[in-house]
């Protein structure tokens, strides 16, 4: 039974929100391909410290690195609720918050590949 402001979800089944790409965004200042992979692998390291699930943190990081597709399955998987299409910000079964920066989700605009 559900609180009396609550609508029933058709079918029964719990809607999960769709994957999207984010959206282009700048760095603060041009980064190296090298750079964005050592303050992505920082970020990464660190992430669980900050509180949630170890096995969310790691799904998350999975569907990150992944293709749409297979990032879509992975989120699905882990019972992980995306409140926003990038996945900035989701949460786990247990209502924990996991944000995520956009540096670990796509690439910037001013990226300044190696050659």
């Amino acid at each position: 039974m559900g609180c009396a402001g609550s609508t029933p979800v058709k079918g029964g089944e719990e809607t999960t929100k769709k994957l999207r790409k984010p959206k282009p965004w700048k760095h603060p200042h041009p980064i190296t391909v090298e750079q964005l992979k050592q303050t992505r692998e920082e970020f990464w390291d660190t992430a669980p410290h900050y509180g949630g699930q170890r096995e969310i943190w790691d799904a998350l990081q999975a569907a990150a690195e992944a293709e749409l597709s297979l990032a879509q399955t992975i989120v699905d998987s882990a019972g992980i609720i995306v409140s926003s299409a990038d996945m900035t910000v989701c949460y786990d079964e247990r209502g924990a918050k996991y944000e995520l920066p956009k540096y670990v989700l796509s690439e910037p605009t001013n990226l300044v590949r190696d050659s």
